[in-house]
């Protein structure tokens, strides 16, 4: 054991024994490993981290699970997962000292990125932003955008400067969401929920200091949250025959016997097979990370945990034949969190999702495609051409 193994367990057993999490509030648990540095523990100390291998939080999360205590991504997933590590690499200190409130989830954190014109193209987003002063003035419309109306807090992409080329003339923002200018509309997916919404602003003003990185800088910062969401949604290791091939092997065992047949058999043990080798294919990409080496494995990840999960969700509904139609209410819904579900066939409905969110399945190809294994890229007409002359709908 490292002696950074050592100070962490050391750390953790501390913070349980002293916040017992069956007789301490979520939100004072979350607190107390914040000011321990086991939020985010390769962050900087004194923002949530300890300034150790990120590798290590594994083990911080696994002991906290273990003891019954809460976790912040269940809450704040896009704050936790994409949002706080973007504002640690290019926030201000007063910026930087929102991590707390992020972590404990008394503030909700969101990520306004895409827009109805600019999804898998991001970079050809049009929402403007004209400095004004030690303000910037913001008017457009995002899209998608996760638990928007329970957010205090947007990490916000907008266009700076339309005479530069697109992915040159973006600048990235802290938005206040509850600014009486921001407008946030649900959008109801085919669960039945809302957790997605449009946002619309109207004259937002937006001081200067909340301005993350420097005027046309946007593109860099939003790699730096689509890396990390992308690593938070596909790169999971869990424990063999668990995770997301788990509901699966659950509705297998209650099958009765006679519905067991050769057909149905083989095609649950190639999905067993196939989570399997995403799990180690996990494992070799996070053993690349430590050694400052990531490989395309991130991208692998993501595209086939979307692949995978969708195919267990459809194959769960084949077995439970007929029962998989019984839905129950399609009320209409604006859940505080996006993390789990009650029932097989609303899992089925939001695995949908999956090739979408984090970057198209079709962007993970071009990406692999391009970027891995070299293959001539589309034809682009619009790299060497300023945004404000580049045809759109």
């Amino acid at each position: 054991m490292t002696t950074d193994e050592a100070r962490i367990g050391d750390l953790v057993e501390h913070l349980i024994d002293s916040h017992p999490p069956a007789t301490t509030s979520p939100r004072k648990f979350l607190a107390a490993q914040y000011d321990l540095g086991l939020a985010w523990v390769h962050f900087d100390e004194g923002y949530g981290g300890l300034g150790v291998n990120p590798k290590l939080q594994r083990m911080v999360n696994d002991r906290i699970r273990a003891a019954g205590g809460p976790f912040c991504q269940a809450r704040n997933p896009i704050g936790y997962g994409m949002c706080g590590p973007t504002v640690h690499v290019w926030g201000t200190d007063a910026q930087k000292q929102r991590l707390r409130a992020l972590f404990t989830c008394e503030e909700i954190w969101c990520q306004l990125f895409s827009e109805p014109g600019a999804g898998s193209d991001f970079a050809g987003l049009s929402s403007r932003a004209v400095r004004d002063g030690d303000e910037w003035i913001v008017n457009g419309q995002k899209v998608w955008t996760t638990l928007a109306h329970v957010s205090k807090w947007g990490l916000l992409v907008t266009r700076t400067d339309p005479e530069a080329v697109k992915h040159a003339g973006l600048t990235a923002f802290v938005v206040d969401m509850q600014d009486p200018t921001v407008e946030t509309r649900p959008l109801r997916q085919m669960t039945g929920e809302a957790e997605f919404n449009e946002v619309y602003f109207t004259d937002t003003r937006i001081p200067d200091a909340e301005r993350l990185g420097n005027p046309g800088d946007g593109w860099r910062v939003s790699l730096t949250t689509l890396m990390n969401e992308r690593t938070s949604i596909g790169s999971s290791i869990p424990e063999r025959g668990s995770g997301s091939i788990a509901p699966l092997m659950e509705v297998w065992n209650e099958l009765p016997d006679d519905r067991k047949d050769v057909a149905a058999r083989d095609r649950v043990a190639r999905l067993w097979a196939r989570a399997e080798v995403q799990r180690l294919t996990n494992i070799r990409a996070a053993q690349n990370r430590r050694m400052g080496d990531p490989g395309p494995e991130g991208s692998i990840g993501k595209m086939e945990w979307a692949n995978l999960n969708k195919a267990i969700h459809e194959e769960i509904m084949t077995l439970l034949g007929a029962d998989g139609m019984l839905y129950g209410s399609y009320e209409m819904l604006r859940p505080e969190q996006t993390m789990g579900a009650d029932s097989r066939q609303k899992s089925f409905l939001r695995t949908r999702a999956n090739s979408i969110e984090g970057g198209t399945t079709e962007v993970m190809q071009n990406i692999l495609g391009e970027r891995v294994l070299g293959l001539p890229g589309d034809v682009r007409v619009d790299r060497d051409v300023p945004w404000s002359q580049v045809p759109r709908n």
